[in-house]
């Protein structure tokens, strides 16, 4: 694993990011989530009507031989197995919310941006911790930039960071993940279903269960 290559990369693919909208309405947003069990990953895509947030699909896909977990390079290692459950999909998405930042990271592309680029889909980070830039005012700031924002999306709990991942702007980012929080999740609901059903397969596949 070449760090030194994959940061090359990831300057390239940042230039490529495009932090307009893409489409004129939303009917549907996916939503992602991978989990690790056995040296495999498991990945998850669930597409769900917007804005009632009703399950359309759900599938899964197994990489048996991820790269190995570098903080700040996520991307490659979940990256392909995601693309290959959303190649499984009937449904299609009009925009994919990723557990992981979008442009909120130290090269401008974090999992979301790097997913939206291989789709060449619009989507979305949304990050339960603030990995790279201060808070102003509810605004994510990189050298005075506005890259994100901090959303309190439940009382009591700790806030979500939302970014752009790709073909999206940031308006629409705050938005479509405001309108997409369902009483009492703290999560967008299509990451909170992906990441309820990812944590159930793995635990059948642990015990026993078929394969993908």
């Amino acid at each position: 694993m070449d760090l030194l290559e994959l940061k090359r990369e990831q300057y390239k693919l940042a230039s490529r990011v495009i932090l307009r909208d893409s489409f004129s309405s939303v009917k549907t947003i996916a939503g992602t989530a991978c989990a690790e069990f056995q040296g495999k990953i498991l990945a998850c895509v669930v597409v769900c009507e917007f804005p009632s947030m009703a399950l359309k699909e759900k599938k899964f896909y197994v990489l048996s031989d991820p790269l190995p977990c570098r903080q700040d390079f996520v991307a490659f290692r979940e990256v392909p197995a995601l693309v290959e459950a959303f190649n499984l999909l009937d449904e299609d998405a009009d925009v994919i919310f990723a557990h992981s930042s979008g442009i909120l990271h130290s090269r401008g592309i974090g999992l979301a941006s790097h997913l939206g680029l291989v789709l060449n889909k619009s989507t979305i980070g949304v990050d339960e911790k603030l990995v790279f830039g201060l808070v102003s005012n509810g605004k994510v700031l990189v050298d005075n930039d506005i890259k994100g924002f901090e959303v309190k999306t439940k009382e009591f709990a700790y806030p979500v960071y939302v970014s752009p991942g790709h073909l999206m702007s940031l308006g629409s980012a705050l938005r479509l993940i405001t309108e997409s929080i369902k009483y009492p999740h703290k999560m967008p609901e299509p990451l909170h279903l992906a990441h309820k059903l990812v944590k159930k397969k793995a635990r059948e596949m642990m015990n026993g269960g078929k394969d993908v």
